[in-house]
C-alpha cells in the first residue's frame, strides 16, 4: 500500500479564521475528499485533533492496520492532521485511529464525514456532495416564499415513521421523493420540516443524538438521494426546513466525546459540559474552533443541500447555565447571573453569519422560556432568529381544549391570553411531535367527549391555530386525527382514512391550508398587531370568541367566530367592521369535514345595529362546536 503524502487544503487565512471562530466553510477543508495529486487518484484526509500524539487512517483498504497510514500534524499548532493516501476512492469506509498525548487509544468517525455506514455500524465513508441541481426556479423565488409576510404552514415529519413498507422497513429517499412530496403538495403545506436527518446511532433518539453532523442518515439512502428529495420538494414549490441540534451530542465511543483523549468539543466542566436530562454532552461555545465547526455545519446544509431554514433545537438549554439543574449543580456567569454568555454570543454570531450568507432562509428557535428578544436583530440586543416557537400558545390552547366544554366559560382566558404577547416575537404556532408522545395522547384523544365531539373539537383547535397570528406547524398524523400516540417504530395509521371522521379532519386541514395561503388577512401582517383585532374575547355565557384578521387594506379583512361548546347558537349577533354582505368562507361543521351540517346561511347582510363597538352588525346561526370564517 502506498505511503501517505503531505498535502493541505488550508491557507494561512483558513487557519486564522478557524482559530478565531470565524470559519463557516470548514466542510471545504476538513474531512475526506477524493482528489488527484501528481497524476495519482486518492483521498485527502484532514482532522482536528490537537491533543493527539499520532493520527492514523484505518479501514478495509489497509485491513484496519493502525500503523500503515499516519497523517501529518500541521506546523502552525492548529491541531490539524492531514495527508493524501493514493488509491483510496469514493465509497471506501474509514475511521481515525488516534493515540492521545496521555496514551489513550481511540477509534473515531470523521466529525466532518459526508456519509456514514448504516447503524449499528459506525465507520465513515469517503463521499462527495456533487449534484447538478434542478431547482433554480425555487431558489430564485424563495426569498418571497420564506419571507415573514408570506404564508408558512409547516408539516413536521419523522422520515423513519411517516410511512413504511409492508415489511415495516424504511422508505428510501427515492420512495419519499415520490410519496411524501406529492402528499405534502396535495395537503397544501408550504414547507416541510424534517426531524434531524443527520446520522445518529440510536433510532429512539429520533435523530436528536447526532454523531455525523455532516452526513444525512444512511438508513434511507446516500447523500445524493437526500438532495434529490429536497430538489423534488423545491420543484413543487415547497420549502424544506431541517431540525438542527447544536445544543448537545451523545457519548458514543466513536463520536465527538473525548475525541482526541481530551474534552475537544464538549466543555471540560461537567457543570457546563454534561446534560443531566439527556445524558449527553454540551458543546464548548467559548472555544473558537468549536464555534467554527458548528457555524460551518449550519452553513453546510444551507449551501450544499439547498435547505431553506434551520429549526434550532433546545435553545433554552443553551441559554441558561442552570437549565434543568439543581442548586449546587451550576455556576453563575461573570456577572453572577444564570445566562450562558458564550452560548448567547454564539447564537447571535450564528444568525448574523447565516442570514448574511443566505439572506432568503429562515432561522427558527425552539425556545420555551420568556428570554427577551429571540427574534429581535442582534444590533438591537436580540438573538437574531427569524421566528420562535410559541410554546405558551401551545400549552394554553391544549389545556383549554382538554377541558369539558361545560367548564370552558370559566377558562376563556386560556385561549385569549396569547394575544397579549403574540407580537413581542415572530411566533410560529407548533403542534409538534413533543405533544403526542410519552403518555400525552394524540391530538384527537386530548379532546373531551364522545367520538363526534372529539373530532369537532379537533377541527376547532386546528381552525384556531390556522387563524391565530403567526406561522403554523403541524406534526404528521395530526392532519388526519390519528388516534394513537406517535410511535417512531411504525408507520402512521393511514388505514384510519377509511373512516369518515378521519377523512374529514384531513379535508379540514386541506381547506385551512388553502384559506391560509389565499387570504392575505391571515399572513400579510401575521407578526404585527395591525393584523389582529378582537370583536369579543369574553362572551362567557356562550363560550364564543370572535376576532378580525386584517391584511394590507380593508378588503383583506376576515372575521373568525369560534363556538367552543356543542350547543348551537341561534341568531348570534356580532359587530362587523364593514357594511354589506358577509360570505361564509369556511365552516368546520360541514359534512365534508365530518360535521353535522347544522343549517347556516352562506351569506349575511349587515344591519345598522350598533354592536360590540361597531356601527354595523350581523346575526347568524352558529353550528355546534364550530369555527366559522366570514369575509365581506
Amino acid at each position: 500500500m502506498a505511503i501517505v503524502k503531505p498535502h493541505s487544503f488550508f491557507s494561512d487565512f483558513d487557519i486564522a479564521l478557524f482559530l478565531n471562530g470565524k470559519h463557516t466553510r470548514l466542510y471545504e477543508k476538513l474531512g475526506a475528499f477524493e482528489i488527484e495529486l501528481e497524476g495519482e487518484t486518492g483521498t485527502y484526509f484532514s482532522v482536528w485533533a490537537p491533543n493527539a500524539e499520532s493520527v492514523f487512517v484505518v479501514g478495509n483498504f489497509n485491513f484496519w492496520d493502525s500503523t500503515a497510514h499516519g497523517l501529518y500534524p500541521r506546523w502552525d499548532s492548529s491541531g490539524i492532521w492531514e495527508g493524501f493516501i493514493p488509491q483510496i476512492k469514493t465509497g471506501e469506509t474509514y475511521k481515525y485511529w488516534i493515540k492521545s498525548k496521555t496514551g489513550e487509544i481511540l477509534e473515531k468517525l470523521d466529525p466532518m464525514g459526508l456519509f456514514c455506514e448504516t447503524p449499528p455500524k459506525t465507520a465513515s465513508i469517503v463521499w462527495n456532495t456533487f449534484k447538478e441541481w434542478n431547482d433554480q426556479t425555487w431558489m430564485k423565488e424563495r426569498s418571497h416564499k420564506n419571507s415573514l409576510n408570506s404564508p408558512m404552514s409547516i408539516y413536521e415529519v419523522h422520515l423513519g415513521s411517516w410511512q413504511k413498507t409492508l415489511e415495516n422497513e424504511y422508505l428510501s429517499y427515492a420512495d419519499l421523493s415520490d410519496k411524501l412530496v406529492q402528499y405534502v403538495k396535495e395537503m397544501g403545506f408550504t414547507h416541510v420540516e424534517f426531524m434531524p436527518i443527520m446520522e445518529h446511532p440510536y433510532a429512539p433518539s429520533w435523530g436528536y443524538q447526532i454523531t455525523g453532523y455532516f452526513a444525512p442518515s444512511s438508513r434511507f439512502g446516500d447523500p445524493q438521494g437526500f438532495m434529490t428529495l429536497v430538489e423534488r420538494f423545491h420543484q413543487e414549490g415547497i420549502g424544506v426546513i431541517l431540525d438542527w441540534v447544536p445544543s448537545h451530542f451523545p457519548g458514543d465511543d466513536h463520536g465527538l466525546r473525548n475525541f482526541d483523549g481530551a474534552c475537544l468539543y464538549e466543555h471540560p466542566d461537567p457543570k457546563r459540559g454534561f446534560h443531566p436530562d439527556w445524558q449527553s454532552y454540551i458543546f464548548d461555545y467559548g472555544k473558537n474552533e468549536v464555534r467554527s465547526f458548528l457555524m460551518s455545519n449550519a452553513a453546510f446544509w444551507l449551501d450544499r443541500y439547498h435547505i431553506d431554514g434551520l429549526r434550532v433545537d433546545a435553545v433554552a438549554s443553551m441559554l441558561y447555565l442552570d437549565y434543568s439543574r439543581n442548586e449546587g449543580e451550576w455556576e453563575a456567569n461573570v456577572y453572577g447571573g444564570n445566562h450562558n454568555l458564550e452560548a448567547i454570543s454564539f447564537l447571535q454570531e450564528l444568525n448574523i453569519h447565516m442570514y448574511g450568507e443566505f439572506p432568503d432562509i429562515q432561522m427558527i428557535a425552539e425556545e420555551s422560556t420568556s428570554f427577551p428578544g429571540v427574534t429581535k436583530p442582534v444590533f438591537q440586543g436580540g438573538l437574531g432568529f427569524g421566528q420562535k416557537w410559541m410554546m405558551g400558545w401551545m400549552n394554553d390552547t391544549l389545556n383549554f381544549f382538554h377541558k369539558d366544554p361545560i367548564h370552558r366559560k370559566y377558562h376563556l382566558n386560556d385561549l385569549t391570553f396569547s394575544l397579549i404577547y403574540a407580537f413581542t416575537e415572530n411566533f410560529c404556532l407548533p403542534l409538534s411531535h413533543d405533544e403526542v408522545v410519552y403518555g400525552k395522547n394524540s391530538l384527537l384523544n386530548k379532546m373531551p367527549g364522545d367520538e363526534w365531539q372529539k373530532f369537532a373539537n379537533l377541527r376547532v383547535l386546528l381552525s384556531e391555530q390556522f387563524t391565530h397570528p403567526g406561522s403554523k406547524l403541524l406534526f404528521m398524523g395530526g392532519e388526519f386525527g390519528q388516534k394513537e400516540e406517535w410511535n417512531h417504530n411504525q408507520s402512521l395509521d393511514w388505514h384510519e382514512l377509511e373512516n369518515h371522521y378521519h377523512k374529514g379532519i384531513q379535508s379540514t386541514v386541506k381547506a385551512l391550508n388553502l384559506l391560509y395561503r389565499e387570504e392575505a388577512a391571515f399572513y400579510s401582517k401575521q407578526f404585527s398587531h395591525e393584523g389582529f383585532e378582537w370583536i369579543e374575547s369574553n362572551d362567557q355565557g356562550n363560550s364564543v370568541i370572535t376576532y378580525i384578521r386584517k391584511g394590507e387594506n380593508t378588503k383583506h379583512q376576515v372575521i373568525v367566530i369560534l363556538n367552543l361548546t356543542p350547543a348551537p347558537r341561534e341568531n348570534y349577533r356580532i359587530g362587523v367592521p364593514l357594511p354589506g354582505i358577509w360570505k361564509v368562507l369556511f365552516n368546520s361543521d360541514k359534512s365534508e369535514f365530518g360535521g353535522s351540517d347544522y343549517p347556516i346561511s352562506g351569506a349575511v347582510m349587515t344591519e345598522e345595529i350598533n354592536w360590540q363597538g361597531k356601527a354595523f352588525s350581523i346575526s347568524l346561526n352558529l353550528p355546534p362546536m364550530s369555527a366559522v370564517i366570514l369575509k365581506a
